[in-house]
């Protein structure tokens, strides 16, 4: 009875504590840029990005439910045959039914893992009527960007290049490693099209929160595509190790509405 009124104080506090820091907080704090001793990903900002976790989540059932039964079975061989149990085994025999088991049930573990990946998979490879086209190069060691689908007072493409903000330029609120001199804008629930190739050496073009890392390969175009559905900051690096300055080449994507989108285009242009 006692054990019993202790649990309910527990969820009871616990209960009220999610109520005051509801009230107290004044909205939704997104992770969208990676932490110190982080173990977990970013906040999903992309559809693709949300099939991505819910098929880590669903990896990761399959995966506790196989450690817990070859645990269970090496535990239970110990047991069973322990030296003091049975010092000398003159006899071995064969389990069909075991046998059976350990062998048709990895299989169906794989075709349950298979079908969602090859779904998400082709999902993530497709860019489907996109809005409008980003291309992004690879330089050693920084971005430049083109907006192709806007023209300037020249009527030339829009372009600019992205360097890191050196520490010592670093203002209040700004990350170290991670921000830029030059975001790339884009508006929200737009399907954009990111085109990606390198100048000089393969780079590759990462940003977690929004489920993207395609290779920028000098030579060749490789293509992917997002939709962002909420404002922010979303940070990213260069995935690949293009040489002594590989870390310092961030990718600061920006998501606007798109009134503020189009003020952005129009200051630019």
């Amino acid at each position: 009875m006692l054990k019993f009124l202790y649990t309910n104080l527990y969820l009871s506090v616990f209960i009220v504590s999610l109520i005051i820091v509801s009230l107290v907080t004044p909205g939704i704090a997104y992770n969208d840029a990676p932490e110190a001793w982080q173990i977990g990903f970013q906040d999903s900002a992309s559809p693709i990005f949300e099939g991505m976790l819910e098929l880590f989540d669903s990896v990761s059932f399959y995966l506790i439910v196989v450690v817990i039964g070859v645990l269970y079975g090496l535990v239970a061989i110990i047991k069973k045959f322990h030296y003091g149990k049975s010092p000398i085994t003159h006899h071995f025999s064969h389990g069909t039914v075991i046998e059976l088991v350990w062998t048709i049930t990895p299989a169906l573990v794989l075709l349950a893992i298979a079908f969602p990946s090859f779904k998400l998979l082709y999902l993530a490879d497709e860019v489907f009527t996109p809005s409008m086209t980003i291309k992004a190069c690879g330089h050693q060691w920084y971005w430049s960007y083109e907006y192709s689908d806007f023209l300037n007072e020249d009527g030339e493409a829009i372009e600019f290049d992205s360097y890191m903000v050196p520490e010592s330029d670093l203002a209040d609120g700004q990350l170290r490693l991670l921000d830029v001199d030059n975001n790339v804008v884009v508006p929200v629930d737009t399907n954009i099209r990111f085109i990606v190739t390198g100048q000089d050496v393969i780079h590759s073009f990462a940003v977690p929160s929004l489920g993207i890392k395609v290779d920028g390969i000098p030579g060749r175009l490789n293509q992917t595509g997002t939709v962002v559905e909420r404002e922010g900051l979303f940070y990213g690096q260069c995935s690949e190790l293009c040489g002594v300055l590989h870390g310092f080449m961030p990718i600061c994507i920006e998501s606007v509405s798109p009134e503020k989108y189009l003020e952005w285009m129009d200051e630019i242009a």
